[in-house]
């Protein structure tokens, strides 16, 4: 990338899925906008590595890979699973008095405050999980289709949600951190009854932006999150204390 990074943008991926979420991200954000897709162990660019399944210590893990220095702005955007990775990443950088995030973008992913899942899908037998991934769609077909396949991801879609499902955050005091939760109108998961707690965790909330979709909202074309994303990334930094840090 040409030129200074005025902005890093760290990008966290759903159960089952990898950075490759955000292919494509880069292109269409501001220039100097650095757009870093991270993959959990297992995942992506790092399968064949043991998957984390207990989220202190994936949130661990991540914390070696975007512990700031004091040079660039940056942000965070979590989907779904990556949503709740997000949100205890940043909770831990601000316990430990680091630089925290200017930004935390919550997709598709349910407060903290709200109710647990009832049926544990991580529970659920081979058909049903197969199903209900189909259902929520954003997984290829042939992944689905294909036992040799659903054999390699199965167990790794399996052992996230686990994670997710497995989830007690400690109702802590909020986030001094600016907050914005995105979901998509038609998402089934990520109901408004499950995101709208979001506002209790953060100091600066930012708002619960709906667009068009599903739990997937954003595959087929990111414009308009992304729309949302930079606005509030710039509001967010124009309210900072020190602007030019």
């Amino acid at each position: 990338m040409n030129g200074a990074t005025t902005v890093r943008l760290f990008g966290f991926h759903h159960a089952g899925g990898s950075g490759t979420l955000f292919h494509g991200w880069q292109d269409r954000l501001p220039a100097g906008w650095e757009v870093r897709a991270l993959d959990a162990p297992g995942h992506g660019s790092l399968m064949g590595r043991e998957l984390i399944d207990e989220l202190d210590r994936l949130v661990g893990y991540f914390l070696d890979q975007v512990r700031p220095g004091d040079d660039v702005p940056y942000a965070f955007f979590g989907h779904s699973m990556g949503g709740i990775v997000a949100y205890e990443l940043a909770r831990r950088l601000v316990g430990e008095g680091a630089v925290p995030p200017v930004w935390l973008g919550i997709s598709a992913c349910r407060a903290p405050r709200s109710a647990p899942p009832v049926v544990l899908r991580h529970t659920l037998s081979e058909a049903q999980l197969r199903r209900h991934v189909r259902e929520l769609g954003g997984t290829p077909e042939q992944l689905l289709d294909d036992p040799r396949l659903w054999e390699i991801f199965g167990p790794i879609i399996r052992a996230d949600l686990r994670l997710v499902e497995q989830w007690r955050p400690a109702h802590a005091e909020p986030l001094p951190v600016p907050l914005t939760v995105f979901r998509g109108r038609d998402d089934a998961l990520a109901t408004p009854g499950r995101v709208a707690a979001w506002e209790a965790e953060s100091t600066a909330f930012r708002g619960l932006r709906t667009l068009d979709g599903d739990h997937f909202y954003f595959g087929a074309d990111p414009a308009p999150l992304l729309r949302h994303l930079v606005e509030d990334v710039r509001s967010a930094r124009t309210a900072l204390p020190h602007p030019a840090r």
